[in-house]
């Protein structure tokens, strides 16, 4: 039942080493992308206020904004505006402002979108995208189920298009070093891992609130079963904050789905797993808890939900951690390299050197794919034709993993998993809960 590291790694380097066929939408632009990308961005809370930011000070040309709440999609149309007017230089046709995202994916002058919306309205403009020949650069959780995940990959490979999800701790170099230590053998074979994040999904139970002016509140609800107004899903106005939405079933899938598409994400990198999935998924132990369900992989390595630092990887000569500014690997009983926190003096940059440096050294038997920035990561990646670090696959498939740990939570049962055909192993499991009933018109 074990894959040996080496077989792994050569056949993950192969596959994603291979570039696509460029698709024709590439060749009829007007200026290809290798010069200026244009885009599109859907969903205008704090992510894409940021992500916009981003993808403005890069080779590409912003032209257009979508956002529900008019008060959003104002203010990141005068923010793209004010961008080109302080820079003359890169300025291009005037920025479009619409609440329908469809306008975008009409739009043939337009190259690639960022969608950034709930989690329920990650799968629907996405496809769309990728179906109109756009690239697409969507926020993390890929999808809102697993239907969708399956769908997603799907769409990117009938289309040719070139995908990345948002979970840019794969470009981040502590998360790197570290699944690049384990995957080399550094802490003996892995027997286990804890990935720590908050609670899952729980039904949505607000209360009506006085409907926001300026909000297609239909349209946010979108394909989800539709329910009064509650400021805690869509905050009113131009907010700074990470929305609360995200902790409900209907439109998320809590921490799991939230912070497990970070740290799932980079277990599953860690074990070699992009390409496959857990076998079996087994709830708590007490219906009820929010912690203890575990993914269990055909090698019997566990990933259990915990509460603790980030994520942890258990080796039969060792330990790795590692979380946002944090970095430790123990050899055998010896603390080799550890940042935890400011107080420990030196840096967290320092501790990841000195691993690379005395640990891996000059000559890595498996190196793994390096991003140095996630959006410029999807840049190259849109202009070569190949696949970025967090592709459709990747993505899809950490986004498979937390939905399969919600579900074990939400209905208390072992799961059993073929990742090869992402379906359930036949007897088990319920095909209602990999997709969910999408209000009419919207379906994917």
């Amino acid at each position: 039942m074990k894959n040996t590291r080496r077989s792994f790694v050569k056949a993950a380097s192969a596959a994603f080493a291979v570039p696509f066929i460029l698709p024709s939408h590439i060749w009829s632009a007007e200026t290809p992308p290798s010069e200026r990308l244009t885009m599109g961005f859907i969903g205008m809370g704090k992510q894409n206020k940021g992500l916009l930011n981003n993808f403005l000070q890069q080779d590409t040309q912003v032209l257009a904004v979508c956002d529900v709440d008019k008060n959003r999609l104002t203010a990141a149309k005068a923010r793209v505006e004010e961008f080109y007017k302080s820079k003359p230089e890169k300025a291009g046709a005037p920025c479009m402002a619409t609440k329908d995202f469809q306008d975008i994916i009409g739009r043939k002058d337009i190259d690639a979108v960022c969608i950034a919306t709930p989690d329920h309205w990650h799968a629907i403009p996405t496809i769309a995208a990728l179906d109109a020949g756009k690239d697409v650069y969507c926020e993390k959780p890929l999808t809102h189920n697993i239907h969708e995940a399956v769908e997603v990959i799907a769409a990117v490979e009938r289309n040719k298009g070139v995908l990345q999800t948002g979970s840019m701790q794969r470009s981040m170099k502590e998360f790197h070093t570290a699944c690049e230590l384990v995957r080399n053998g550094h802490i003996g074979e892995i027997e286990r891992v804890e990935v720590s994040f908050g609670d899952p999904g729980r039904p949505c139970d607000l209360k009506e609130e006085e409907m926001e002016p300026g909000l297609d509140w239909d349209r946010w609800v979108g394909p989800a079963a539709m329910r009064s107004y509650n400021s805690v899903l869509s905050p009113r106005g131009v907010h700074n904050h990470f929305p609360n939405w995200r902790a409900y079933k209907e439109f998320g899938g809590g921490m799991v789905t939230d912070w497990g598409a970070h740290h799932i994400d980079i277990a599953q990198w860690g074990l070699g797993m992009d390409r496959s999935g857990p076998v079996e998924i087994n709830p708590p132990e007490k219906k009820g808890a929010k912690r203890g369900a575990e993914l269990v992989y055909a090698n019997g390595v566990t990933v259990t939900h915990a509460s603790g630092p980030g994520v942890i990887f258990y080796g039969t000569d060792g330990e790795v951690m590692v979380s946002r500014g944090k970095f430790s690997i123990k050899q055998g009983d010896e603390m080799k390299y550890q940042f935890t926190k400011r107080e420990d003096g030196g840096s967290l940059e320092g501790a990841v050197y000195q691993a690379r440096k005395k640990i891996l050294g000059d000559s890595i038997e498996y190196p793994l794919y390096k991003s140095q920035q996630h959006i410029q990561d999807f840049l190259q990646a849109v202009k070569a034709r190949t696949k970025p670090i967090t592709n459709e696959i990747v993505g899809g498939r950490t986004a498979i993993a937390c939905h399969l740990m919600n579900q074990a939570y939400y209905n208390h049962e072992t799961i059993r998993w073929n990742p090869k055909r992402m379906a359930f192993v036949k007897g088990n499991g319920n095909d209602a809960w990999l997709t969910r009933d999408y209000r009419a018109p919207w379906k994917v």
